[in-house]
């Protein structure tokens, strides 16, 4: 009786509904996508992707989750229309073929019910390459303005422009770039 009793437990347990992960929409309003990047050995020069996009999922108790992030490159914006217009050119971020760059987790890293890091698979000219991005800051809550439910965080991480064939100006322009974005998403 012992060996049914225990059988049934575990079936049950194996079969128990699953709670369905809660879907945040990323606000693109507060979520820019922010790179700095060395010139000349010098300077860092700044820019920012205006217009951004995606879903989170979020399961804290399976501490499971995904990330799918979508830059709009034609919204690059370096602060001066020239600036902004070269590296919208065909050798550098070639907007017109690529108007996009993408995120997509693989995985959630988790350091007790914080998520800290995100592996994926991050596409920049047509080229896929596996990337970690560190989460800063993470938390979710409701919102302090308009009382609704969301997560944010910091969003952090380091590439080499030249691993997604982006060679041009190297090394009078460093390889490495660093991004930060700043995530607010509300829950659906």
């Amino acid at each position: 009786m012992k060996r049914y009793l225990a059988l049934v437990l575990l079936l049950s347990g194996a079969v128990a509904p699953a709670f369905p992960a809660d879907t945040y929409t990323i606000d693109s309003g507060f979520s820019m996508a922010h790179f700095d990047i060395t010139r000349l050995g010098y300077s860092s020069q700044r820019g920012s992707f205006n217009k951004t996009s995606g879903k989170i999922t979020l399961d804290l108790a399976a501490k499971s989750g995904s990330v799918d992030f979508i830059i709009n490159t034609r919204s690059i914006d370096m602060g001066s229309a020239a600036w902004t217009s070269h590296l919208s050119d065909e050798g550098l971020f070639n907007v017109k073929k690529y108007p996009t760059m993408h995120f997509k987790s693989d995985r959630l890293i988790f350091e007790g019910a914080k998520v800290i890091a995100a592996d994926g698979q991050f596409t920049m000219l047509g080229v896929t390459k596996p990337i970690r991005v560190d989460v800063n800051n993470f938390q979710c809550g409701v919102s302090p303005i308009d009382k609704r439910q969301m997560c944010s965080g910091n969003i952090t991480a380091v590439l080499k422009r030249s691993d997604f064939g982006l060679t041009k100006y190297i090394p009078v322009v460093s390889d490495e770039v660093s991004i930060s974005v700043p995530v607010d998403a509300y829950k659906n």
